[in-house]
């Protein structure tokens, strides 16, 4: 039975985790073994990203790495097989780019997975048909597919809606993961039930587009309604919001969170960009001023909200002027936390036609000193909450001498904001506690438990 045992490598974004953690309970639930350790597994199954050149080259990295463990023969290993973006993307011409792959699976093939790896056991098939099933990319997952939940037992995304029909000119989703799709209320509910009855204390409300949930079913349900449906679990604490867009913050929207006091005062507006030219380049919906509006009505509201963004710099036509108005839109709002990604041509989209290209050195150039501005903003921002109590959820143990245990507190997000590190006891992973701010950073805060 050395077939049944499967070690996944799951990259990219947190979409992408829930879809390996569906896959992970398929797999098990069908009689597969899931390895912590590539070394121990039969089957190495990589699941992809390809949105923007970084994400298509580790992917490609990781892929040469497994193949080459697998090649040396080493453990095990006898199958590679890669799902997610990467295949759906690019179809069968990775057929031919990766000989090493056993079988290249698209977006769809998420809830066929088993049936796919059981005929791996059959041998190898050879040709574009053999090694590649690429279908339209249709799957929405819903609460019959048990995941194995893989980040820390405290915390859990949950994806409410598959793919996007915002068609910004840079993006590539739309393609790869195909319309926006919305789940139910009642399924999401079932499924958010199952994770609060196994431990999990906040819920990460994730999709391309958070604030788009509903728009494309019949019965129309809104984001407000689930959020009330989701306040209502019992043994749930913490219930946050990634990907929220600034033309649907609608004010309904934002006095549910005001009103539900396990929603924390967090939102994610991932804008790309402040300057109108560029915006409208970007396909993006709204402009500068409408982006500046509702960002002061979610403060008009949410007086103590922490505000997340995410930003562009070098996209073609970005003159020098439209990137000083970038920089004085992120002194003026100060975000709390702030990512920037470099422009990334993508092809197949419409703003890879465009001129008025940016030299990489030059982009570089504008993403640090975004971060250098915002660096300094951050670390203002937390000396502010110095002296305050604040609910901390503990995650686990500290390496920082001096301080016991690590958390987050309302205001920061896993894995894209920064930590909370703790004194004063040891407590059990998992637990909330009231806490006192002693001493900030750039990113981080230390806290005293009380």
């Amino acid at each position: 039975m050395r077939l049944k045992k499967v070690h996944i490598v799951s990259l990219g974004c947190s979409k992408n985790l829930v879809d390996s953690e569906v896959m992970a309970g398929i797999l098990a639930d069908n009689g597969y073994l899931l390895m912590e350790r590539p070394e121990e597994a039969s089957i190495i199954l990589i699941n992809t990203c390809a949105f923007i050149l970084p994400a298509r080259e580790e992917a490609i990295d990781e892929i040469l790495r497994m193949a080459a463990w697998k090649k040396s023969g080493s453990g095990p290993c006898s199958y590679l097989v890669v799902t997610g973006c990467l295949p759906q993307r690019y179809g069968r011409e990775l057929v031919n780019a990766l000989p090493e792959v056993d079988l290249l699976l698209g977006t769809a093939e998420v809830p066929r997975i088993a049936r796919h790896l059981d005929r791996l056991s059959a041998g190898p098939k050879t040709g574009c048909r053999g090694r590649s099933v690429i279908r339209r990319p249709i799957f929405l997952m819903n609460a019959a597919h048990k995941r194995l939940v893989s980040t820390p037992s405290n915390s859990a995304y949950l994806k409410i809606a598959e793919g996007c029909s915002n068609h910004c000119s840079y993006c590539v989703i739309p393609s790869i993961r195909g319309k926006a799709r919305s789940r139910a209320i009642d399924d999401i509910v079932k499924e958010a039930k199952r994770l609060a009855a196994a431990g999990v204390r906040e819920l990460i409300l994730t999709a391309q587009d958070t604030t788009a949930y509903g728009l494309d079913r019949r019965d129309r349900p809104t984001l407000s309604l689930l959020l009330r449906e989701l306040a209502a679990i019992d043994g749930l604490s913490w219930i946050r919001l990634l990907y929220t867009y600034p033309i649907r913050l609608t004010e309904e929207l934002l006095r549910t969170i005001s009103e539900e006091k396990k929603i924390c005062h967090y939102l994610d507006i991932p804008v790309q960009h402040s300057d109108n030219a560029i915006l409208a380049a970007m396909r993006r919906h709204g402009d500068g001023d409408l982006i500046r509006k509702a960002i002061a009505q979610v403060r008009e509201i949410l007086s103590d909200v922490a505000l997340r963004t995410s930003l562009i710099v070098g996209f073609p036509g970005e003159t020098r002027g439209r990137f000083e108005n970038l920089l004085t839109f992120v002194r003026e709002i100060r975000f709390d936390h702030l990512g920037v990604f470099t422009y990334s041509r993508e092809e197949g989209t419409r703003a890879a036609a465009l001129p008025s290209r940016i030299s990489e050195r030059e982009k570089e150039r504008r993403r640090n000193l975004v971060m250098e501005e915002q660096a300094h903003i951050s670390r203002e921002i937390n000396n502010t909450l110095i002296g305050t109590q604040q609910e901390i959820l503990v995650e686990g143990k500290s390496e920082l001498a001096g301080y016991t245990c690590t958390g987050r507190c309302r205001r920061q997000a896993p894995e894209i904001d920064g930590v909370t590190y703790l004194r004063g006891g040891i407590p059990k992973a998992g637990t909330i506690l009231d806490c006192r701010i002693i001493a900030a950073d750039d990113y981080d805060l230390y806290a005293e438990i009380l």
